[in-house]
Order: C-alpha cells, then sequence, then structure tokens
C-alpha cells in the first residue's frame, strides 16, 4: 500500500465541503420508499445467504476510499477501463455484487433514474449492521455515481491483510478519520469470514521467520492449523470473531484473547495507541455502537467532486454519459 498523493488528497479533503451536501432523507419526496426497498432487498438476501450482507457492507470502506463514496467500486472493466472489483485488495475477496444488483433493480421499477448506487452503497452497508443486530441509523444522501473507476488508484490506496496497526493508523489520518475511528471501524469484522489465503504468513511465516505469529492464542492458532493447513486450499474460509452472524463486541473480545483471524486485526491490540480502544469497546459494547456509527458517517462523508450522474445499471455508466466523455 502507498501513501496518496498530496494533490490526490487534498483533492478529496477539499470537496467534502464543496460538493452538494449530502443530507438526510433526501428521496422524501422523489422516491419516498427508497430506504424500505433497500432493507427489504437486504433482509432477502440475509435469509437467503447470511454471509452476503457482511459483504456488501465492505463496499463502503472499499468504495470510499478510492476516489470517494461515488460507486466507482461496481463498475464492471470495460475496453478502455481497468476497475476496482479486480483490484489487489478486492480481487477473490469482495463478493456479493449480486444483492446491489438486486436493490438497484427494485428501486428502478419503483423510482426510475433517481436512487444513485453510490446511495445504495451506504444504505446497504447500514442495513447489514442493523440486520444482523448491531446499532441503526440516519445515512446522508445524495451522492452521484463516478463516469470511471481505477485499478491503479485502488492498488495504490487499500491495505492489505498483512498490514500492521501503525500503516493504518497513517492511512486513516489521510481521510481525517482518527485512531479512534480505525479501531471502530474495523469492528466491521464482527460479522463474516475471511479467506485462508489471508492468514497463511500469520501461521508459517510471519515477518520471514518460518514460524508463526506469537500474538495468534495457542489453541486458536491449532484451529487455524487445522482449517489452513499448509499447501491447503487457500480459498477455505474461516469466521471473523466467534459470532460471525451477530453484530457485537465480541471481535474485540477476541481480539484482547489473541483470536484474531487477520493480521491486520490482531495489531490493534498489539499495538499500543490502539489496544486502549480494542479494550474499551470489548467492555462497552455501547460504546463501539457509538463509535462505529460516527466513523461510517464520516467515511460517507468522503467525496472526490469529480462529474457523476445515477446509474441505471450499477456495473456500468449511462450510454449518454459515455458519449459526453468521448466527445470531450
Amino acid at each position: 500500500m502507498m501513501s496518496l498523493l498530496p494533490s490526490l488528497l487534498f483533492l478529496l479533503l477539499m470537496t467534502m465541503a464543496a460538493a452538494d451536501p449530502l443530507r438526510p432523507g433526501f428521496y422524501s419526496e422523489t422516491c419516498p420508499p427508497a430506504e424500505f426497498i433497500v432493507r427489504d432487498v437486504m433482509r432477502k438476501a440475509m435469509i437467503r445467504e447470511p454471509r452476503s450482507v457482511a459483504s456488501v457492507m465492505r463496499f463502503q470502506f472499499h468504495d470510499c476510499f478510492v476516489n470517494g463514496c461515488d460507486a466507482s467500486l461496481l463498475l464492471d472493466d470495460t475496453p478502455n477501463m481497468l476497475g476496482e472489483k479486480l483490484a489487489l485488495s478486492n480481487i477473490n475477496s469482495l463478493r456479493s455484487f449480486e444483492v446491489v444488483d438486486e436493490v438497484k433493480e427494485a428501486l428502478e421499477k419503483a423510482c426510475p433514474g433517481i436512487v444513485s448506487c453510490a446511495d445504495i452503497i451506504i444504505m446497504a452497508a447500514r442495513d447489514a449492521v442493523a440486520l444482523t443486530g448491531g446499532p441503526d441509523w440516519v445515512v446522508r444522501l445524495g451522492r452521484k455515481d463516478s463516469l470511471t473507476a481505477s485499478q491503479e488508484d485502488s492498488n495504490n490506496i487499500m491495505p492489505s491483510p498483512r498490514a500492521n496497526a501503525s500503516s493504518l493508523i497513517d492511512l486513516f489520518s489521510q481521510f481525517n478519520l482518527s485512531v479512534k475511528d480505525l479501531v471502530a471501524l474495523s469492528g466491521s469484522h464482527s460479522i463474516g469470514e475471511a479467506r485462508c489465503f489471508s492468514i497463511m504468513f500469520r501461521l508459517y511465516n510471519q515477518s520471514g521467520s518460518g514460524k508463526p505469529d506469537p500474538a495468534i492464542e495457542p489453541g486458536f492458532r491449532e484451529k487455524l492449523d487445522k482449517l489452513c493447513p499448509l499447501c491447503g486450499d487457500e480459498n477455505v474460509t474461516g469466521d471473523l470473531d466467534a459470532t460471525p452472524r451477530l453484530f457485537d463486541n465480541q471481535y474485540f473480545r477476541d481480539l484482547v484473547a489473541g483470536r484474531g483471524f487477520l493480521n491486520s486485526d490482531q495489531t490493534l491490540f498489539t499495538f499500543p495507541q490502539t489496544r486502549e480502544y480494542v479494550k474499551l469497546f470489548s467492555n462497552d459494547q455501547n460504546e463501539f455502537f457509538n463509535a462505529f456509527v460516527e466513523g461510517m458517517l464520516k467515511m460517507g462523508d468522503l467525496q472526490s467532486g469529480q462529474p457523476g450522474e445515477v446509474r441505471t445499471n450499477c456495473r456500468v455508466v449511462n450510454s449518454r454519459a459515455v458519449d459526453v466523455l468521448l466527445e470531450s
């Protein structure tokens, strides 16, 4: 993961204030049932496959950190554009894009051309948390969808599962997100699963030592060794915490006990600057919930200020937008 270019960071932060203001109830007149429709589709997706809502929730982080919350993440590759779905942190990792397709299809039937894909990501992330027992909150809406995407920008910005707390603090600070925000937002791993691929180095060659990460609790390491044996199938998935279908503070309790699945999770307890927040959230679920909501709202405010549209299909830009680009 490379540092953001100063000019890109400056543009992103400046346009947070300069872009059209986001506000609650943005669709109250143009598409009153919008938020109900999103939650209804998310609820059905969770019944069909419980893991799917956790997968959709992660879209907000992977979208907003790369040139703002503009649904660039959802664009498929074209002959002239390498999108973000196959970026290093996303390929074979992000999934359940079809759930967003289902949300968009339902919204287009009810209110054609009104609700942006970027706002769908924000609403769906909130609903994923609420539907699995976590907090519910009022989201600010009114985003536009990007006209392009950048695999290169995603590769340069998004962190690896191997990231340590120090590098994560530096990354989040570039978006005006605090250490507390970092730890709280990492609590998104309260639900869902991750692949063995992401932890093989922790189990067998931490920091090139040829040994496992000493921070892993021995009993938990034995469990992970069985789940993810050397030379085994690295696409096998494991739970990110002990209650992977329930959004709660068990994730932080697991970190305190040395039972974090990813290196980028466990490092939050081993690193002094983040440890106190891990301990706080492990002891006080309401404190975690409040901090998580604050972090999600702050992350959701990131905007690029670039021209946008409301896509009719979240995977492709509208044909009119393509024509405009070709003429310019």
